[in-house]
């Protein structure tokens, strides 16, 4: 029996070892992959954030820790994670689940959304209404690089210092270094100037190499996690001070900790892990990703995988429509029942 047949829900995730994550972000993989083809949707920016999305419920109490996605596109592993594993074959489909994350669904999909670079606003606001109750739940916004060159994602970052000025508040840029195609424009070059930092290979390469001499066999990960973050020190949540193109994000009063590699799940729990004790107000944590990962035609062609209907597995083709006409035609039956004239 694979892991997800004996997954239950985000309890699980914090008993299982660092083997256990990496094979149940394979399997998410192939799930995705195989729904995906069958109904069509947004399965690169997914597949670039399955290990995002478990560390994610690892680490945080959620749902009394929020989790805003943007937009919804990576969200789609956040949904098999959180009780909706067995509907995940139906998402985007009549009377379906939807493509986004969507309130009336789950209790863990803190907002409902389907357009980008809404997330820091909407929960800059939660953390707002936390702070006015007197809670002390995490709040967490994760958004694309493409979303964050958005209005209303600047107005969230523009805002978030004084309204979270010695509170918990995170930001994750999920950069994949693509919108729905190549991203172009000022931001675009200073996000690439911190991809090719010298910290970031830095780090990288040293972490890795402690991470692999751990054992880490048969010990759950949480408690491994803790020796992870004492021994790499700085290097796993080092803040870059006032380095160039980071002060991009310290000018608006946030802390910054990054680029770090969004697919090293022992790395990214640790820098998580930091990230929600962090009370000295609005942090930045800086996350690469690759979008399509696990799925080579997407890796070589994220544009066409960013939203795609059906398609064949083996090739990567999409299905012609004469392929889909009979299915279509039964959509449209059921559909027609429900209009009003």
């Amino acid at each position: 029996m694979s892991l997800l047949d004996k997954y239950s829900g985000p309890e699980d995730l914090k008993k299982y070892t660092r083997s256990d994550l990496n094979k149940l972000a394979g399997e998410i993989r192939e799930l995705l992959i195989s729904v995906v083809s069958q109904t069509g949707g947004h399965l690169a920016s997914s597949l670039g954030a399955v290990e995002l999305a478990i560390v994610l419920h690892a680490v945080l109490d959620t749902p009394r820790d929020k989790v805003v996605w943007d937009v919804g596109h990576q969200a789609y592993a956040h949904k098999i994670l959180t009780g909706r594993k067995d509907k995940i074959n139906t998402i985007r489909t009549f009377k379906g689940l939807s493509g986004f994350p969507k309130r009336e669904e789950s209790v863990y999909d803190a907002m409902t959304a389907g357009h980008a670079s809404t997330s820091i606003s909407a929960a800059l606001g939660m953390a707002k209404a936390r702070d006015i109750k007197g809670e002390d739940n995490a709040v967490f916004a994760v958004i694309g690089d493409g979303s964050l060159s958005g209005g209303l994602a600047l107005e969230g970052l523009n805002n978030a210092y004084y309204d979270v000025k010695k509170k918990n508040f995170v930001v994750i840029l999920n950069d994949n270094n693509m919108s729905i195609s190549n991203p172009v424009g000022r931001m675009n070059r200073i996000f690439t100037k911190l991809r090719m930092s010298n910290f970031y290979t830095g780090l990288k390469y040293n972490t890795e190499n402690i991470l692999n001499s751990i054992p880490m066999v048969g010990k759950p990960l949480t408690k491994i996690i803790e020796k992870i973050v004492d021994r790499t020190g700085a290097m796993v949540v080092k803040e870059l001070g006032n380095k160039e193109y980071a002060g991009f994000f310290q000018d608006l009063g946030f802390s910054y900790v990054g680029p770090i590699d969004g697919h090293n799940i022992p790395l990214l729990m640790g820098a998580v892990r930091y990230a929600k004790k962090f009370n000295r107000g609005p942090l930045l944590l800086h996350v690469l990703t690759k979008k399509g990962k696990g799925y080579l035609p997407a890796e070589k062609d994220p544009t066409k995988y960013h939203g795609i209907g059906k398609f064949d597995i083996k090739t990567g083709d999409a299905l012609k429509f004469h392929q889909q006409k009979s299915e279509y035609k039964i959509l449209h039956r059921k559909l027609s029942k429900h209009r009003r004239f």
